[in-house]
């Protein structure tokens, strides 16, 4: 049992002796650190450029690494990003032996101890002018400051919405001095671009780049050069939102405009669903204007919404011009003849417009052997009347023949006989009562068939005329939305 004790209090031991150790050495570097910052900034002013000589220029790099993108508003063209922004300089008066401070070769202190290069983002959109936050630095015993803050910053951002929503963007960021010229501060990219290693994916933008690129320019008021350094933001938009709440129903309402042709001319909703349509439409441009910037770039989805308004609006006049010539009565002038060859005799065969009864596999030469025999049968009745009218001319005076002709043809058609020849003048005086009782039934038949055949004709143009712009609107709502779509690829 002791012998089994033995290694574990040799570890115990070792432990602690190691503990004591390491207090002891932190100890001792808390209390050189102390030495030495109470000897650094005894005579130390952060108000200066810390250089021993005036003329020499004190190089910062800076390194910006992007966290997050907050916000892009395209209305006021302001991104609201989250940065980490890194800037290392030396400073000619915080130096030290490490070997004098037990191998201490690096402290931590607040920054404002410190001078501070005043590089700001020059395309700065905030209201509020804050200061810098006020993170600690790692001062190291060359000299060598590194100060790493974050900052939320708001930048002007130029939008340009001409493809929305397959548009791209590129943001830029502009750091440089406020007050120091290239004389006196230099500015010296870390990288050849932001870090984006720590972004955090945004659920609208997707990040295909953050270049950077050093400028000095001369300004109107001074005769320094001032550098700065550009981060160019270069952003891509997430377009499945857009297109399933904004794109595919606008795409979807668009094809039902054509179906309007469609509907019969009687059930008297034909320009009410154009209308619709026309005021659905006209909603979600609104919701598009309400985000977009009040510029002159009109988005590729509001000319998408305009060119389908006028397209409704155009479909909604046609459908009253053809719902008018529907309604044509007897009052109407008949059919042109352009329109029976060319509406009536091609377009409603190309179109598969037919009458009652009729069909695309009904033979022509059955409808016209069937046109023949009525048209026959019809003149064959009008020989018969002739025939009798100049019979009753010619016989004027001649009772008994008149007699005989007329119970002939005609008694047998009508069911009328005279007994004896003393009532012949008064079947003659019959006979011509009822011959012109049956001209005027004759001639009012064929009116009304006259003037129906005329509205049934209007009413095939009208569905004609229905059926050819409803294809035609489906040709352009189709080549629309693939031009869009060919956009968005």
């Amino acid at each position: 049992m002791k012998t089994n004790r033995l290694p574990f209090c040799c570890c115990y031991l070792w432990l602690v002796f190691t503990a004591l150790i390491l207090r002891a050495v932190e100890s001792a570097h808390g209390k050189y650190a102390q030495m030495l910052f109470n000897e650094l900034f005894e005579d130390y002013s952060n108000a200066l450029r810390p250089v021993e000589d005036t003329d020499t220029v004190l190089n910062v790099t800076l390194q910006i690494t992007l966290s997050q993108i907050k916000d892009m508003d395209e209305r006021n063209q302001i991104l609201i990003a989250y940065l980490w922004i890194r800037q290392s300089w030396y400073d000619a008066y915080l130096k030290w032996d490490k070997d004098k401070y037990d191998g201490l070769d690096s402290i931590r202190i607040p920054s404002n101890l410190v001078w501070r290069p005043d590089i700001v983002l020059y395309n700065k959109a905030d209201d509020a002018f804050s200061d810098p936050v006020n993170t600690n630095v790692v001062l190291r015993y060359d000299g060598k400051i590194t100060w790493d803050a974050p900052a939320i910053t708001k930048s002007s951002c130029v939008v340009d919405v001409s493809y929305f929503p397959f548009d791209s963007q590129q943001c830029n960021l502009t750091f440089g001095s406020w007050t120091y010229n290239g004389n006196q501060v230099d500015i010296i990219n870390a990288l050849d671009s932001g870090d984006l290693s720590d972004f955090i994916e945004d659920v609208e933008w997707e990040i295909h780049g953050m270049p950077a690129i050093k400028n000095v320019i001369m300004y109107g008021c001074c005769s320094e050069p001032y550098p700065d350094v550009t981060f160019t933001l270069i952003l891509k938009r997430k377009s499945s939102f857009y297109i399933f709440n904004l794109l595919l129903p606008c795409v979807l309402i668009s094809f039902l405009a054509p179906l309007g042709f469609y509907l019969p001319a009687d059930s008297g909703e034909k320009v009410s669903l154009g209308v619709t349509v026309l005021l659905a439409l006209t909603v979600f441009q609104l919701m598009v204007a309400e985000i977009m910037p009040p510029s002159e770039n009109v988005p590729l989805i509001g000319k998408y919404y305009i060119a389908t308004m006028t397209m409704i609006t155009a479909s909604t006049a046609l459908t009253i011009i053809i719902m008018n010539i529907h309604h044509c009565g007897s009052e109407a002038k008949p059919v042109p003849q352009w329109a029976r060859v060319v509406i009536l005799d091609y377009m409603s065969k190309i179109f598969f417009v037919y009458d009652v009864g009729e069909n695309c596999i009904s033979p022509q030469r059955e409808k016209d052997q069937e046109h023949k025999l009525r048209k026959d049968k019809y003149q064959k009745r009008q020989d018969r009347y002739e025939e009798v009218r100049n019979q009753l001319s010619r016989n004027r005076n001649n009772d008994s023949d008149l007699k005989k002709q007329l119970n002939g043809p005609i008694n047998k058609s009508y069911g009328i006989q005279c007994e004896n020849a003393k009532d012949g003048v008064n079947c003659c005086s019959c006979y011509k009562i009822l011959i012109k009782n049956i001209e005027y039934i004759a001639n009012c038949v064929r009116d009304h068939k006259a003037n129906r055949a005329k509205g049934i004709e209007w009413k095939k143009v009208a569905k004609v005329m229905d059926r050819f712009f409803m294809w035609i609107f489906f040709i352009m709502v189709f080549f629309m939305s693939m031009l869009i779509i060919g956009k968005a690829v």
